[in-house]
């Protein structure tokens, strides 16, 4: 990144006559001036108002884009706000590292993305840190060689370094574990089939399955996430009516959220179903809000959300020494699976006891 001194040296000037030019704030003739905005120009240097960087080749600026600021409320009751908590992972990295985090949020527009990426690169950030809403690729402008940059909870086709989650691993240890309490028609009821995390945590569900010898049935398999709330309840009501009719209907009901967990608890109770006595829940994320509150609380898996900020802001701190061990790209973040009182052990059936047999 290149110095006020730098440009001095180029244009065979003072740095104090550079800060004139900048400034505009005492005569400098013309071919001077032509002289040090011609060596800006080779160099590549972006001015900057702050005095600091007038003495330094650091700025001690990390800048974020989020859109975790412009969240409405309605989305965090619904759903949590993902994008803060990786935020405030962001956070408890830079802070102690000495570095300063600006934050400028998109107001839901992706739109004014390239524009504030130009103004971080203006105030001379040291690096850039893009936060998405959830898992997705995403199409961003180019940044200059020299400002490294790290993409959160996304990826893009460049093969710019970015921290995910790993949305395979999670729902394959879910309905492991499912499948160690003894359960083996386990229904999913998956989010968008339009999202990134559907395919993968799709694969890891048939992972745990072919893993146990079971067979997959992709009538236990229904998207049911919708934009429109009242046809969503809808659509699981129906995906949940289909189940139960079922010869071998489902002993537990896989969810591709929490929220879609919390809308099946209550059409199983206008049902007259207890949950787990007669029937299993299990969820996706760990928003607490939900899980813990819910009765029974909810079985789930964790959405790595500030372990990914903290990986993040890890990640980009060494690129920007020089010092970055992380090569993997990109990295991928798991998370547990929270155990809790929505699932209950089933006595297993002869494939899921032959399978065990035969591992003993």
């Amino acid at each position: 990144m290149a110095t006020i001194y730098d440009v001095a040296k180029a244009a065979n000037v003072s740095p104090k006559t550079v800060s004139r030019v900048l400034n505009s704030d005492a005569p400098v003739g013309k071919k001077t001036r032509d002289a040090v905005e011609a060596a800006m120009a080779a160099l590549g240097y972006v001015p900057s108002s702050a005095a600091r960087m007038m003495r330094s080749n650091r700025s001690g600026l990390i800048g974020l884009i989020t859109g975790a600021i412009s969240t409405t409320a309605q989305d965090t009751q619904i759903s949590g706000l993902p994008e803060l908590q990786i935020v405030q992972g962001i956070q408890t990295v830079i802070a102690p590292s000495g570095n300063t985090l600006m934050i400028a949020d998109t107001g839901g527009d992706s739109s004014r993305v390239p524009g504030l990426i130009d103004t971080f690169i203006q105030h001379r950030v040291e690096g850039l840190l893009y936060v998405a809403e959830y898992h997705q690729q995403v199409h961003l402008p180019k940044v200059p060689a020299n400002t490294p940059m790290v993409l959160v909870n996304c990826f893009d086709e460049n093969n710019t370094p970015a921290v995910i989650p790993d949305d395979r691993r999670g729902q394959r240890e879910l309905v492991s574990r499912l499948i160690q309490a003894g359960h083996d028609r386990i229904a999913y009821l998956t989010l968008r089939e339009n999202i990134i995390a559907t395919p993968l945590r799709k694969q890891g569900y048939r992972d745990a399955l072919e893993a146990a010898g079971l067979p997959y049935d992709p009538a236990l398999v229904q998207a049911c996430e919708i934009d429109n709330p009242e046809g969503e309840t809808q659509v699981l009501w129906d995906a949940i009516d289909t189940m139960l009719r079922f010869d071998q209907p489902p002993t537990v009901i896989c969810c591709g959220n929490d929220r879609l967990a919390l809308k099946v608890y209550g059409i199983l109770r206008s049902r007259g179903m207890k949950v787990p006595d007669e029937i299993s829940v299990a969820g996706y994320d760990n928003y607490r809000v939900i899980a813990e509150t819910l009765y029974p609380p909810l079985t789930t898996v964790e959405l790595p959300y500030t372990a990914i900020g903290v990986r993040a802001a890890q990640r980009l701190l060494g690129m920007i020494s020089g010092e970055s061990r992380d090569s993997a790209n990109p990295a991928i973040v798991a998370g547990p699976v929270h155990w809790r009182g929505s699932v209950t052990e089933q006595r297993r059936s002869n494939v899921t006891q032959l399978k065990i047999l035969r591992e003993d």
